[in-house]
């Protein structure tokens, strides 16, 4: 289904599942199961996208839930800082060896890592980023309105503190932890919102300002999906690596399921949501994939999210190994 790893000689590159189980970032418990889920579905289903692609668990510090919250505004940022680590090595080490990282994850807060780990790996190259997501994660610990890291990690990204929309004090050793989770890895134009449909007066602030493309559901569905990858494309021609952060709430939740954290209605479909990985897939900049905030425990379908992201998933391996032979 996949092709072998160790004869495909017209391959450049192979592969490699990072499973991020962290949760630390989220609001509402479960996203550290998402991953395992997926795994689940495929086990269920007989899929052997487990089986042929190689997969590894990265550590995780989810006990430090069961801690009593020492920073409000930036909710388990002590140990945050050593999952950004952690997911950057990993990164670089898979990168390096021209393995291509698919990142399953928990929660969406750590995706600031990942930016840290392109950035460490390609220091002197551009990076365009397609975020798929109902939120816009542009909160910083001077404007969050639950100190949940989850809505934070495209400020780290772009060094975002966003002190005209200032409604938090920090204090010194909130904002050294804060300043230190910056990777000031991408430029405002560098960066193009799929879906976003829920944010807050102070996100919107940033993106009103910084002129940050949002490309809306109803304009993916009134234009197709080809006309967003075209703008996509268009807009991200002079970056020279791209990464695509897919959040499972881009997509209707009526249609797809409630299992994930915050759901937020009149999303994307599911066709138009794999239509449009399957087109960022076979672009030859793609140098990491990330699936975020799958989580069973709030799936009123039993473990329907998980069957719909590894569905995801699955295609998007035999797209991405199509377009490297």
């Amino acid at each position: 289904m996949y092709g072998s790893y160790s004869t495909e000689h017209a391959m450049s590159k192979t592969i490699q599942l990072i499973i991020n189980p962290s949760e630390l970032g989220a609001g509402t418990r479960g996203a550290s199961l998402g991953p395992f889920a997926i795994q689940a579905a495929s086990r269920i289903q007989g899929n052997p996208l487990f089986t042929e692609i190689p997969w590894e668990v990265i550590p995780e510090l989810n006990h430090l839930l069961d801690r009593p919250v020492v920073y409000p505004l930036a909710k388990r940022i002590d140990g945050m800082q050593q999952i950004y680590k952690t997911i950057s090595s990993t990164l670089v080490s898979h990168l390096d060896s021209n393995r291509f990282p698919m990142i399953l994850s928990g929660d969406h807060a750590s995706a600031g890592g990942t930016f840290h780990g392109l950035k460490a790996a390609y220091p002197n190259k551009r990076i365009g980023v397609v975020w798929i997501d109902a939120h816009a994660d542009l909160h910083s610990p001077y404007t969050t309105p639950s100190g949940n890291l989850h809505g934070m990690p495209l400020a780290t990204a772009l060094g975002v503190d966003n002190l005209p929309c200032q409604r938090n004090h920090v204090d010194i050793e909130t904002s050294l932890q804060w300043n230190q989770l910056k990777s000031n890895a991408v430029k405002f134009s560098d960066l193009i919102y799929v879906g976003v449909r829920s944010t807050e007066p102070e996100e919107d602030a940033v993106i009103e300002a910084e002129q940050i493309t949002n490309i809306t559901v109803e304009k993916v569905r009134s234009l197709g999906v080809q006309h967003a990858l075209e703008q996509i494309n268009h807009q991200l021609n002079a970056c020279d690596v791209m990464y695509v952060s897919f959040d499972v709430d881009s997509m209707d939740p009526v249609e797809t399921s409630f299992g994930t954290g915050t759901p937020v209605a009149h999303g994307l479909t599911v066709q138009e949501a794999k239509s449009l990985l399957e087109g960022l897939c076979r672009s030859s900049k793609l140098a990491a994939l990330e699936f975020v905030e799958v989580n069973p425990t709030l799936d009123e379908k039993k473990n329907r999210m998980a069957e719909i992201a590894l569905d995801l998933i699955t295609n998007c391996t035999r797209t991405l190994i199509e377009s490297w032979k």
